[in-house]
């Protein structure tokens, strides 16, 4: 879908009109000037994709408004047209820096030719600017995930990915929601175009209009040059809308007429332009009671929530908490080269395995980052742990922990293994098998260290 924003400069009303209408017809966006000094007005907000702009006017001459635009730092493509046909206007038009030069009469095939070598061209610039950011801010790897209910997310990822599908992601915080929306468009078509996310709770709100749809140079104080804006940053690719409850109400109407008719206006502009992004949106919210407290729109919570990801917190899926553990303990998305491979005691897995995670992913993943660093000889130890992990017990053990500092270093080290042995098997629901895995210890291990503890237990 063109996405250009053409501006038709000629003091000649027909062919402004002859020219408008082609350029219009093509899907391009278009506006007019009947000389310089009106281009100038129009040129000068900074939102004019490529000026078809004529060399004699009876008020300017083209070539000046190039050299004038060009000193204003304007990102505007000058085609230059023109009736007086000679080497000498052509090549004194081309160093000034216009991409090209047609002579009237004016073949619209040939003016449309044009456009779409101008918007190849810049799509390549910014298909390379992409890559570049991709390379420099490279993803780290994604953890395979092996519950059921993440298995089943797969599922629905790999159905949802190859389409245009709008879709919402719900969950709680720190669960994941910006990487599955980058595994989504990593999987879809538009791969090869910009991923722009964008936390909708982290701007100003009276910045939202400007940041969402860009603004013209001058639009307001401050405004010192133009910007495109993020839905035109995503054009051909994936805008990630996170944390899409905080959007307030007026923001949430102009979102919907951009999701519905495909077409964004900058502020301070007359013009609108088509823009073509596929809408990733996620919340920690529950929209439907906030549409029922009047705080989100129905209607642009359907057209967001075409096809719904919710995504279950870490305690509802500890099958998980093992492999997440082991996968962040290789890949650290802190280190700039290859970083050591960290192993982890058998004591302060169990830690690991029997806590709540109400940070979800995020809270782990801060939690091993800190091990790591705290860890000697890449080994990770209960000490290498926060406090509230170490200290948290599943249901049964607060007994026990009655008892941790009484006797001498080797008793408390005795009850601590205990503690540890019984809350494993606890969390496994008593499957001592399952267990024994999680302490990384066999199960004939298991039993000889349950029969030890059943002994010392009744010596006493």
């Amino acid at each position: 879908m063109p996405s250009l924003n053409i501006l038709v400069i000629d003091d000649e009303p027909a062919l402004r009109q002859i020219l408008s209408a082609a350029v219009s017809k093509a899907g391009y966006s278009v506006d007019t000037a009947a000389g310089v000094v009106e281009a100038t007005a129009k040129l000068k907000r900074g939102d004019v994709d490529v000026a078809l702009c004529d060399i004699k006017m009876p008020d300017g001459n083209g070539i000046d408004l190039l050299r004038q635009c060009q000193a204003s730092g304007l990102d505007t493509v000058f085609v230059m047209v023109t009736a007086f046909a000679s080497l000498e206007t052509a090549v004194e038009a081309l160093r000034a820096g216009a991409f090209d030069y047609i002579v009237k009469p004016v073949r619209n095939q040939e003016v449309l030719h044009r456009l779409s070598q101008i918007e190849n061209m810049r799509g390549l610039r910014d298909e390379n600017i992409a890559l570049r950011k991709a390379v420099k801010d490279s993803s780290p790897p994604v953890f395979s995930f092996t519950s059921p209910r993440m298995i089943e997310i797969e599922r629905l990822v790999n159905k949802v990915a190859p389409t245009d599908s709008t879709v919402l992601i719900v969950g709680e915080s720190g669960t994941g929601k910006g990487v599955l929306a980058h595994v989504i468009h990593e999987r879809s078509a538009r791969s090869r175009g910009p991923f722009v996310a964008v936390n909708c709770g982290a701007i100003p709100e009276q910045l939202l209009e400007s940041e969402f749809f860009g603004h013209t140079k001058g639009a307001f104080t401050g405004a010192d040059r133009a910007r495109k804006g993020l839905f035109l940053e995503a054009d051909r690719g994936t805008l990630f809308l996170d944390e899409i409850g905080e959007l307030p109400m007026n923001m949430q109407t102009k979102l919907l007429h951009v999701i519905e008719d495909k077409k964004v206006r900058a502020v301070g502009s007359e013009q609108g332009r088509q823009v073509d992004c596929r809408i990733i949106a996620a919340t920690n919210r529950n929209l439907a009671e906030s549409i029922g407290q009047g705080s989100f729109r129905e209607d642009l919570f359907f057209r967001l929530s075409m096809f719904q990801i919710a995504i279950p917190p870490l305690r509802e899926r500890q099958s998980d908490i093992r492999g997440l553990v082991q996968f962040l303990l290789v890949n650290d998305s802190t280190s700039a080269g290859a970083s050591p491979i960290y192993e982890i005691d058998p004591e302060a897995e169990a830690c690991l395995l029997r806590y709540g995670w109400p940070g979800n992913v995020r809270e782990i993943d801060n939690v091993i980052k800190r091990a790591r660093i705290l860890a000697e000889n890449n080994r990770i130890s209960v000490a290498d742990l926060p406090a509230e992990l170490v200290m948290t017990r599943s249901p049964g053990a607060s007994e026990r922990q009655g008892m941790a500092m009484e006797g001498n270093l080797r008793e408390q080290l005795r009850r601590f293994e205990a503690d540890l042995i019984h809350s494993a098997i606890e969390a496994a629901g008593g499957d001592r098998k399952l267990a024994a895995q999680q302490l990384g210890i066999s199960l004939s291990s298991l039993y000889s260290k349950l029969g030890e503890l059943d002994r010392k237990q009744d010596g006493h």
